[in-house]
């Protein structure tokens, strides 16, 4: 029986470490702990051990798409696939922060949006049967996609809408940012939230392809909020810690086996959410 092995990206603090923390603990396998900094990562994991827990580290940034196929090869080479994969690395920019918009929504939705992408493509193949992916999204996403026009919205919510076209949207944000004309495409004022808007959109568009491609595998992936957590990036004033905001996503990573759902969907709280 080959070693099972979960994956969490961006997990060297804040909610990302909690999810390696609680899956040590529950997850009947290897855990790696990921990061961009090998030095951050290894000191995570130090810290992991003097809890008494057995993380693994492995080097990974997603915003290079060199260092997700270097990880995506020792994964498959090493244990013949992935059984859990947590997308949880993102950034967010602070409310107070006086960086241009255009290049706030940029770089946001390099990381958020189109790099988690490129760990999808690369890592979905490698999934196993039985298999469980956790893309961390947001409630901010959901509530920005309502503050989108109606015709924006009709897509993103739509049942037909490709990874291709999604892209375009999110690149015509992008786009738009820069000559200031966001808003009279549709878009509210909120990178980070067209970017998890956009990571949710996404997940479905993935879980339906995984439910048309490999029907009878039992993968569920789904997207999630792990609520207002403290951390680095939300502030200390978020009323839930780092734990707490784990709880959700480790539920969806720790699906049992034979689990029908939920597959495709927005989960906060352990509940799905409308979308």
């Amino acid at each position: 029986m080959s070693t099972k092995v979960a994956i969490v990206t961006g997990s060297n603090k804040g909610i990302g470490l909690a999810i390696v923390r609680a899956l040590c603990k529950s997850y009947q396998g290897d855990v790696y702990l990921t990061s961009r900094d090998v030095g951050r990562g290894e000191a995570a994991v130090k810290n992991l051990g003097e809890e008494g827990l057995k993380p693994l580290f492995h080097q990974l940034d997603i915003n290079d798409v060199n260092s997700i196929t270097a990880a995506a090869a020792f994964f498959k080479q090493k244990y013949g696939g992935v059984d859990v994969l947590v997308n949880n690395a993102g950034i967010a920019f602070k409310h107070a922060d006086t960086t241009p918009f255009a290049t706030q929504a940029e770089v946001t939705l390099k990381t958020n949006f189109f790099a988690t992408g490129d760990m999808l493509t690369h890592f979905l193949p490698l999934i196993k049967a039985g298999g469980r992916v956790v893309n961390v999204s947001s409630f901010v996403g959901s509530r920005t996609l309502n503050q989108c026009s109606p015709a924006l919205q009709q897509r993103f919510r739509s049942e037909d809408i490709t990874e291709e076209e999604l892209e375009g949207l999110m690149q015509r944000f992008v786009d738009q940012t820069k000559k200031d004309e966001h808003k009279k495409g549709g878009w509210p004022e909120t990178a980070y939230g067209v970017s998890k808007c956009g990571l949710t959109t996404l997940s479905m568009i993935h879980a339906r392809r995984l439910s048309k491609e490999r029907p009878n595998d039992g993968i569920l992936l789904n997207a999630c909020c792990p609520g207002w957590v403290r951390t680095d990036m939300a502030g200390d004033k978020a009323p839930k810690s780092p734990d707490e905001g784990a709880i959700t996503p480790v539920y969806l990573a720790l699906l049992p086996p034979g689990a029908t759902g939920p597959h495709g969907k927005f989960v906060s709280d352990k509940e799905v959410q409308p979308w």
